[in-house]
């Protein structure tokens, strides 16, 4: 779907009268209803350039990525062709990468491709890190994980994680952080070696790991699994589990943002867990914030400390086969069809 009918089918509203607030100081400040056919998995916010990105999955013509306004979430344009789950932002160089395969470099500036990036196993999840200009396209299949050089589109090799990666984090200063959905475990990273360096275990606590946030000051990972539902807090350092606070739902992604001391947990069920960081070694559930049905992925924006999730109305599930095995754990039935022109973009702040 081309822009001008993304104009056509933009509405945007200061709230969603329909999602009633919780008590607390976050609520649904505005929604964008886009449209559009697809589905989707990330969402990502490009702080700087000030757009926001949303792949959409299925066969040409209806696998692209849609770029909007981050803050007027008015579409700016899109990239057709590419089927792709996330996408991530080099400032620096003003260039884009999107987890889709082969691999896509654009342009961020004029939204055209650069070129295709021929990688192996089957690209997921999606980190930039700042620390060398380098970008980690994560993969459940091996290998793990593919860094390229985000100034050249170079691939300059793979990693194995052990495990399935999902969502990861940098501090910035040679050390990347991501979750093994599979294994219980965040594995840590050196970002110079591109080798494994440690694996800090929470199965004890959580399982089916989705979500991963950093507070780098502190030196805190707020682990978010699936069975059972809690987001926990480990040490960045060295693995020390901290605290733990339970979910009202499955999340598939997590936020911290510094300048208020929370993290961010975006729940399927249809809520935005905020927790609270009181201390390095005090954390609390702040708010459930509602805010609708499947808005399972998000993304923070930190000028505005707003979060940004994604989704769409669905009608009723088909009934499963009888030979079709049972979810994976935390995880409820696979949802119904996307109604057409459905597809939502929340925005959530004070």
């Amino acid at each position: 779907m081309r822009a001008s009918i993304f104009v056509a089918a933009l509405a945007l509203t200061a709230a969603i009268p329909a999602l009633a607030q919780s008590s607390g100081p976050y609520h649904v400040v505005a929604t964008a209803k886009v449209g559009g056919d697809g589905g989707w998995d990330y969402v990502y916010a490009d702080a700087v350039g000030r757009r926001l990105y949303i792949p959409r999955s299925g066969q040409a013509p209806v696998a692209r990525i849609t770029v909007f306004d981050l803050d007027s979430l008015k579409p700016v344009g899109e990239i057709p062709n590419y089927n792709a789950h996330g996408v991530a932002v080099d400032p620096k160089s003003n260039h884009g990468f999107a987890s889709s395969k082969p691999v896509l470099m654009f342009d961020t500036q004029t939204l055209k491709p650069i070129k295709d990036i021929t990688v192996d196993g089957n690209p997921d999840g999606i980190l930039f890190d700042a620390y060398n200009q380098h970008v980690y396209i994560w993969s459940h299949a091996a290998p793990n994980a593919t860094v390229i050089d985000t100034t050249n589109g170079n691939v300059l090799g793979t990693i194995d994680l052990g495990g399935q990666p999902e969502q990861a984090q940098s501090d910035g200063a040679g050390h990347i952080y991501v979750d093994l959905e599979d294994k219980g475990q965040v594995a840590v990273v050196d970002a110079k070696t591109m080798k494994v360096t440690a694996k800090y275990d929470v199965s004890a606590q959580t399982n089916g790991l989705a979500g991963l946030a950093l507070d780098n000051k502190n030196h805190i990972l707020f682990v978010v699994g699936r069975s059972p539902a809690a987001m926990v807090m480990v040490s960045a350092t060295d693995g020390k589990i901290l605290g733990s606070v339970p979910m009202s739902g499955s999340a598939d992604g997590a936020a911290f943002n510094p300048a208020t001391n929370e993290a961010f947990a975006s729940l399927g069920s249809g809520t935005l867990a905020v927790v609270k960081e009181n201390s390095p070694t005090s954390f609390s559930l702040e708010q459930d914030t509602p805010t609708k049905n499947g808005a399972r992925t998000l993304t923070l924006d930190p000028k505005t400390g707003r979060v940004l999730v994604i989704t769409a109305d669905r009608g009723p599930p088909a009934p499963p086969a009888p030979d079709a095995p049972p979810p994976a754990p935390g995880r409820g039935p696979r949802p119904g069809p996307i109604l057409p022109d459905s597809f939502s973009i929340i925005a959530v702040g004070k």
